[in-house]
């Protein structure tokens, strides 16, 4: 099969009616795998597009990451022509995915069933804070306040004495991949039987099943056989380790790799220790294993870790900062660091596509848009004149600020 350089959702039209991180991210990566993705805004724009720096306003670097293959439509929904035209647009698309409380989409009248009645056969996604039939239904969500009450931030306190929260908007993306693989599974439900259907992505669910998969341990039982908690994860002692001139990351994990690591160190014997001996006594003993092997670690060398653990098939790495990733050896040998020259915004540097399809990859083809900037080749497609168009343009109802 020759490979085709349109991606594996060529043909799909996605019209993306979210904002922030989940859903822009979401629909991001549809695009990168060949889905054409229409961003509709209001007149005030997404939020994230003042969000860091910028070279131009509204082009802030966090929106430009997450906003790439897409084409923008500014328009006011909130008017009965703006509405009227986004449900023609809606007419085309294969896919709607917005991210607004049940409130906001009610009051804009865009609910699954006001969408089912102009296109049946659409794949109907929203994101949500929380589950709709419980009574979280209409809280607000952002990521924060889900690591929070998904127990995410209160797993933290045994490595930082306190709740916390990752450095990383972990629960946006988490829920954005989810989003992806629903859509995806419901395009190919509909591929086999020709139905559309409505799909419901909870923020607070999505998290509670990814976070708890390992951390739900002995509560799998009922009655419970121990804690919840994963005690690898949560010991305090799990983190990168102190060389004589660094740090590494590094996880003797197997007997294998735990007998070679105490050889290495010249501490043979310790794998005889009935703490240590198997993967059950080192897991009932893991605070002190992990206090052990930093006190090892810090007898030698990151060089030299590194050389010795690699010979040996042993997992270790050195820490990286966010800035060393630019110039990483193997991240420039696998070209995953893109740039691409803005029309605006000029040279641009992009978290390149990481997953690989042999023959239909995904490409880096349009640039993130500036605001409304398609507007008019949009509502050309959809088969509006252009008198019609100046029309929408003159009374407000298309905004752009291209």
């Amino acid at each position: 099969m020759s490979k085709t350089k349109d991606g594996p959702l060529a043909g799909i039209r996605i019209a993306d009616l979210t904002s922030v991180l989940l859903g822009p991210y979401a629909a991001q990566i549809m695009g990168d795998m060949g889905a054409d993705v229409i961003k509709i805004e209001g007149p005030e724009g997404d939020t994230t597009r003042d969000l860091g720096p910028r070279r131009s306003p509204g082009m802030a670097a966090v929106y430009l990451n997450a906003n790439r293959n897409k084409r923008a439509l500014g328009i006011d929904l909130k008017s009965p022509e703006g509405r009227e035209t986004f449900l023609k647009l809606i007419e085309t698309v294969d896919v709607l995915l917005h991210n607004m409380r049940p409130s906001a989409i009610k009051r804009l009248r865009l609910t699954y069933e006001d969408i089912k009645s102009v296109n049946p056969n659409i794949i109907y996604c929203g994101a949500y804070g929380f589950g709709q039939d419980g009574p979280y239904a209409n809280k607000p969500a952002y990521d924060d306040m889900i690591q929070g009450v998904s127990g995410l931030a209160s797993t933290q306190s045994k490595l930082m004495g306190r709740p916390g929260y990752m450095p990383t908007v972990i629960a946006d993306k988490a829920t954005a991949l989810t989003a992806v693989y629903s859509v995806t599974m419901a395009l190919f439900h509909r591929e086999r039987t020709g139905e559309g259907q409505e799909v419901k992505i909870p923020m607070f669910e999505t998290m509670v099943q990814f976070h708890m998969l390992e951390h739900l341990y002995g509560g799998s039982f009922d009655p419970p056989l121990g804690p919840v908690g994963y005690p690898r994860a949560i010991s305090p002692n799990r983190h990168p380790y102190k060389t004589k001139n660094g740090m590494i990351g590094v996880l003797p994990y197997v007997d294998k790799h735990w007998r070679a690591f105490f050889d290495m160190a010249g501490r043979p014997e310790l794998m005889e220790d009935p703490r240590f001996c198997n993967i059950e006594a080192r897991l009932d003993n893991i605070d002190v294993l992990y206090e052990v092997l930093s006190e090892i670690v810090a007898t030698r060398t990151s060089e030299e870790w590194l050389n010795d653990l690699d010979a040996a098939n042993i997992p270790a790495v050195p820490i990286n900062s966010p800035e060393d990733l630019l110039e990483d050896e193997h991240l420039q040998a696998v070209n995953f660091w893109q740039t691409m020259d803005h029309p605006s915004e000029g040279k641009l540097v992009y978290p390149g596509i990481h997953t690989e399809f042999s023959a239909s990859p995904g490409n880096i083809r349009r640039h993130a848009p500036r605001h409304g900037e398609h507007n008019q080749e949009i509502l050309q497609e959809i088969g509006m004149s252009e008198a019609e168009i100046d029309r929408l343009i003159s009374s407000g109802v298309l905004c752009s600020k291209a």
